[in-house]
């Protein structure tokens, strides 16, 4: 066999393979994404299409119906408010994880202080803690402190940031050479300069990576407002929901067409910040 045929053979089985390869992802994303792709189309079905064609993903009578009736939404609130109420809530609380994140990341990563590995370790149990271990003790901390009804206990956590999140932005900051630490300094950089101009920029994939999740867990936080929020025109998306689908005796075209409009945002931001949060997530900092 020559050395041209064996070439030909070992990039005939390589094509194969990348067929083989791109068509089981293709199978699997459309697996993945087939219950939201079912979901915006039935928001487009009358409600006695939905079921009865729920094997089509194509509307047979296509209607907006839905999203109108779903708009208007319950208690002379329409999901308009719902969305303002979720993008204010998510919107800071992302702010406050992302800066207080940073801010304590870059502390026990750089600065040398008495009891760093105490706090450090401390840091990395709360990651093992379970988030319903602590609902009932911070829901009994913020009735007394008369937040329960405001969208305090929803926000003000995030300003002291959480242990994955420091975790992900150490990774990133432990990968800036210290030698510009050092060279900041001499220039006469405290280590607030040293934060702000030199680590800073550099972990701007971090920083959007911690963003885009709180974004998206505070978008979805059912729990938080089903806990917290009492008046109806401080509701937020994801509990405005279900309260509609109590209300509107299982309006399921309308509820579909909400719970589409809702994926709206976080995709939105996803697609935007898609290339910085891959980055954040495989954990690569500058390499010195």
């Amino acid at each position: 066999m020559t050395i041209q045929n064996v070439t030909h053979s070992v990039t005939a089985r390589r094509r194969v393979s990348t067929f083989i390869y791109h068509a089981l992802m293709l199978l699997v994303s459309f697996m993945m994404l087939y219950p939201v792709l079912w979901l915006v189309a039935s928001s487009f079905k009358p409600n006695g299409d939905i079921f009865s064609t729920a094997t089509s993903l194509w509307p047979q009578n296509f209607t907006l119906e839905h999203y109108i009736v779903g708009w208007k939404g319950f208690g002379e609130y329409t999901f308009g408010t719902f969305f303002k109420n979720s993008l204010f809530v998510a919107l800071l609380s992302s702010a406050g994880m992302v800066l207080s994140s940073a801010l304590v990341a870059f502390g026990l990563a750089r600065v040398r202080f008495k009891g760093r590995n105490f706090w450090f370790v401390a840091m990395v149990v709360t990651m093992m803690l379970p988030g319903q271990v602590m609902m009932i003790p911070r829901f009994v901390l913020f009735n007394k402190m008369g937040w329960v009804g405001t969208f305090l206990p929803m926000i003000v956590p995030s300003f002291f940031a959480s242990g994955f999140n420091i975790f992900l932005i150490m990774q990133f900051i432990r990968g800036i050479p210290r030698d510009m630490d050092e060279a900041a300094k001499i220039d006469g950089c405290s280590w607030y300069g040293v934060f702000s101009r030199i680590i800073l920029p550099m972990i701007v994939p971090s920083l959007v990576t911690v963003g885009v999740l709180t974004f998206m867990a505070s978008w979805e936080d059912f729990m938080g407002a089903l806990l917290y929020l009492n008046k109806p025109a401080m509701y937020t998306v994801a509990y405005a929901l279900k309260m509609f689908n109590d209300s509107s005796q299982a309006d399921y075209g309308a509820t579909f067409a909400m719970s589409a409009l809702s994926l709206v945002p976080v995709l939105t931001l996803f697609f935007f910040f898609q290339k910085n949060l891959v980055e954040g997530i495989s954990i690569q900092g500058l390499k010195g």
